[in-house]
């Protein structure tokens, strides 16, 4: 039931950031509806936390529903959608969808496609150079961005001999690039068959059945942590709306919908009626109509803030030490 008010929860979200680009009242969408069995498992079963023996988190602009599994206010993702002084992720000044939470080992969504998985290679030779160090880097990405040389090097790196990382590499497959189908562009039929070279465990699911999701989740997060080596995980998931904004963010009919098929189980097993599931989206969607008129009176960032929260040191940067 808790994974089922998230996902509910995440989806409405979703539906309000689309609502709000639509009447000009943000400036771009990109996420993940028809994603959530597969990342709020992933949101429920991470150690969060700050320091190595912690997870640290690599994610990307599709990650909105394990976001709000870890306990992120969704609210906070319409104050990135409008760029809101009030934005605690950035102060207004990074894109929709990139979120960060240093409290949680959350590492800043970036633009750039799948240099993530880069990136995750220092958080988990962090943890593995750490003394007993229980934490692990989890590292997530699409499937077309697996043609960058990022992906390459995570598994290159994560897998040396004598040397191996404790690290989780995700690929949430919904077999599109941005307009560009998956037949045609990989020279094998999963992608998780890369990571059977590397001598690692690999292995594909069906990441809109959320049973299969949070125990394939949970057994790839146990191996890791147990054997501080890498794991390949690949989910075969949805796009709902589109790739972004840019494409319209229409419903697309013919992909299965997750949470359509959560709510019949639920259903069939009378765990919870399609009454209360409709009371319980149309109370999300309630609640999050009235945070959006919230937000629409919010502050924009000043100019004078321009060189706050970034790594340079502001006198320096204006040729002043």
């Amino acid at each position: 039931m808790k994974i089922h008010d998230l996902m509910v929860k995440s989806r409405v979200l979703e539906e309000r950031l689309i609502t709000m680009y639509k009447q000009g009242d943000g400036y771009f969408w990109i996420g993940g509806p028809g994603e959530e069995a597969f990342n709020v498992p992933l949101g429920l079963l991470v150690n969060k936390g700050m320091g190595v023996d912690h997870d640290f988190l690599h994610l990307h602009y599709r990650s909105s529903a394990t976001l709000l599994a870890m306990g992120g206010d969704p609210i906070d993702s319409l104050r990135q959608m409008k760029n809101t002084a009030t934005d605690p992720y950035s102060r207004g000044r990074n894109f929709a969808g990139h979120y960060s939470a240093r409290k949680w080992n959350l590492v800043p969504v970036t633009s750039p496609i799948e240099i993530q998985y880069s990136i995750a290679i220092g958080t988990a030779r962090a943890q593995r150079a750490g003394t007993g160090a229980k934490g692990i880097s989890i590292v997530q990405g699409g499937d077309a961005g697996t043609a960058e040389g990022d992906f390459a090097t995570a598994l290159v790196w994560s897998s040396r001999k004598g040397a191996e990382l404790p690290l989780l590499m995700i690929v949430t497959n919904n077999r599109w690039g941005i307009s560009t189908k998956y037949e045609g562009q990989h020279g094998y039929d999963q992608i998780a068959e890369r990571g059977r070279a590397f001598g690692m465990p690999v292995r594909v699911i069906n990441g809109n059945d959320v049973e299969e999701s949070y125990a394939a989740l949970k057994e790839a997060i146990d191996y890791v942590r147990t054997e501080k080596k890498p794991y390949l995980l690949e989910a075969m998931v949805s796009r709902l709306r589109g790739h972004s904004s840019a494409s319209g963010a229409n419903l697309a009919k013919d992909e299965v919908d997750c949470l359509e098929v959560f709510e019949k189980q639920l259903a069939e097993r009378g765990i919870l009626s399609p009454a209360e599931a409709t009371a319980l989206r149309d109370r999300y969607t309630q609640e999050l109509l009235d945070a959006s008129k919230v937000v629409r009176n919010e502050p924009q960032p000043e100019g004078s803030t321009i060189w706050d929260h970034v790594f340079a040191d502001r006198n320096h940067v204006a040729g002043e030490n």
